[in-house]
């Protein structure tokens, strides 16, 4: 069995947390929105894991835990999904992306 440096291991740990946050909200959100889930492409889930992924990077746990994505109307997530895909198309700076997502859940 080969040898895992800790480094490693923490990078590996890292991205297992990322992927649960990541997926649970994914579930809160699609069972939030009922039948509205069923308007999204696998491109815009897949954006949409995109951003949740950039999204749970760039903030503190803290704030991650805050928001509430059973609250997330489609209105919401649709805007979710457009940030994910100026953000990732680089059409809009990261920062103005977390603040723009902040606002989301603030508002």
């Amino acid at each position: 069995m080969p040898e895992i440096s800790r480094d490693e291991m923490g990078r590996r740990v890292f991205q297992l947390k990322k992927e649960k946050a990541v997926e649970s909200s994914i579930e809160k959100i699609r069972r939030s929105l009922g039948a509205g889930w069923d308007s999204y492409t696998p491109p815009d889930i897949e954006i949409l894991k995109y951003i949740l992924e950039e999204m749970w990077i760039s903030l503190s746990r803290g704030t991650w835990e805050q928001y509430s994505f059973t609250r997330l109307k489609k209105a919401d997530v649709d805007r979710i999904i457009e940030l994910g895909k100026d953000m990732k198309y680089e059409k809009l700076p990261v920062l103005k992306a977390i603040d723009e997502f902040k606002s989301i859940f603030s508002g």
